[in-house]
């Protein structure tokens, strides 16, 4: 990416963000009608009113769009550039008032995810980067954690796996565990260094995962499918296997920890 793209593509980010804050202030989580879609997935007005400002202020002529919001169209898979985007990952967090909800977006070029923007809106917090710029946390460089061992470690896991028992096997382990929502969110907290790493045992789509891994990537951190794959998007079917991401200094030693997990999958 060019530089220009690049300060173009941020900026657009970056202006979409604002726009989605406006959205969301309209809107008081926890006091929200909520539907549900097939699979008992919630959404609300909030998800379909910040896909739409989303769609104004990123799409431009001769690029692509997959969002969790919108009906997909499989012409995306011509372009080479491709917006891949959440409007409110974490919807069952915002519908109970819990702050751990973001809006997610994914600049995707040749497949990969080079630039993202992540905002939380409760916790006012903005992440925004690209492969070429770094990362910046509210307005100021950052980078993930310099921890080496998974001793004493932070681990953000998924709230819904907790709850179902699939974090058991760690009980034991070195590494303390908090449970919240949002995968976008966890992964924008340990881009920026806020915890040490995080992973998810069960599929995720495109959508949730894209603009964190960018970030994670632009920050130097370590990001990959729980198959051992690397992360691609834009794919026909944009569901993909569990995803690893992690400050570079832990990686050996988490990925080796979580090997019968990637054989299993």
């Amino acid at each position: 990416m060019n530089t220009a793209l690049q300060t173009e593509i941020l900026r657009r980010i970056e202006l979409a963000m604002e726009a989605a804050r406006e959205v969301f202030a309209r809107f008081t989580p926890g006091k929200i009608e909520t539907e549900y879609k097939v699979g008992h997935d919630p959404v609300t007005e909030a998800d379909r009113a910040v896909d739409a400002v989303l769609k104004k202020e990123l799409l431009r002529t001769g690029e692509g769009w997959l969002s969790e919001e919108s009906a997909d169209d499989l012409s995306r898979l011509e372009n080479d550039c491709v917006w891949v985007v959440d409007p409110l990952d974490g919807t069952r967090e915002f519908v109970k008032g819990i702050p751990e909800f973001c809006v997610s977006v994914a600049f995707v070029q040749n497949r990969q995810p080079i630039a993202g923007g992540i905002c939380n809106p409760v916790t006012n917090e903005v992440f925004l980067g690209s492969r070429d710029t770094g990362l910046q946390y509210n307005g100021r460089p950052a980078q993930p954690s310099s921890r080496t061992s998974l001793q004493g470690a932070t681990i953000l896991a998924s709230r819904s796996e907790v709850k179902r028992g699939e974090w058991k096997t760690f009980e034991d382990a070195p590494f303390q565990v908090r449970a919240m929502g949002s995968v976008a969110y966890k992964l924008a907290l340990v881009s920026a260094g806020l915890a040490d790493a995080t992973f998810t045992l069960t599929p995720k789509n495109e959508w949730d995962v894209a603009g964190g891994s960018a970030l994670v990537q632009s920050a130097g951190g370590f990001v990959q499918l729980l198959d051992a794959t690397p992360l691609q998007c834009n794919r026909k079917n944009p569901l993909i296997s569990g995803l690893i991401a992690c400050a570079p200094g832990i990686r050996q030693e988490l990925t080796a920890l979580l090997q019968p997990f990637c054989i299993a999958s």
